[in-house]
């Protein structure tokens, strides 16, 4: 067969039109409608629409519970947050005011160690120029106890080699009268 024919049949069908079943004069469209108003009708005489409002209203009061219990743990959450930053705001203003507490601290003890340590260095050199000046006073006492042993054997030495007994009793004479007039 060619184009034109088939399209020629489609267009114009030749088969006669079937009429529509009907049972107890309702066509299957009419079935249909009549099953739903008996659905609708169940529906209604058991009062579903009422239990799904019900349902739905508790649904709704639940909801709305749980929007109150979030927004009551929201601010309850922005009064924590408020507190912890006003605590850290607090504790950063503790630990400039620790941190510069501890600078002069460690300020003041470098200065008394600064100070104790030139005190102990005076002392020292006080005390090492006193043992020196000891030690020279101790020295010339000892050179000056050499000097007159020396001086008074050397002394000795010479009186015995220039004078005799006789002029030993004139020296003697000579003291005694200088003691008599005084």
């Amino acid at each position: 067969m060619s184009n034109a024919m088939l399209i020629a049949l489609v267009s114009h069908p030749t088969a006669p039109e079937h009429p529509e079943p009907t049972f107890l004069g309702l066509d299957p469209g009419g079935w249909v409608a009549l099953a739903m108003l008996a659905v609708f009708a169940l529906l209604i005489w058991k009062k579903v629409p009422g239990a799904i409002a019900k349902a739905l209203d508790a649904k709704i009061a639940l909801i709305r519970d749980q929007l109150a219990e979030a927004e009551a743990l929201r601010k309850e959450a922005e009064a924590l947050k408020a507190e912890y930053e006003k605590k850290a705001k607090s504790a950063d203003k503790d630990r400039a005011a620790l941190i510069e507490r501890a600078r002069h601290e460690a300020e003041e003890i470098v200065a008394k160690a600064k100070s104790d340590a030139e005190a102990l260095i005076e002392r020292r050199s006080r005390m090492a120029e006193d043992k020196i000046a000891a030690e020279e006073r101790a020295a010339v006492k000892q050179l000056r106890a050499a000097a007159a042993d020396a001086a008074a054997k050397a002394a000795a030495r010479l009186i015995a080699e220039r004078h005799d007994a006789a002029t030993d009793a004139k020296v003697v004479d000579q003291a005694i009268g200088e003691i008599a007039r005084r």
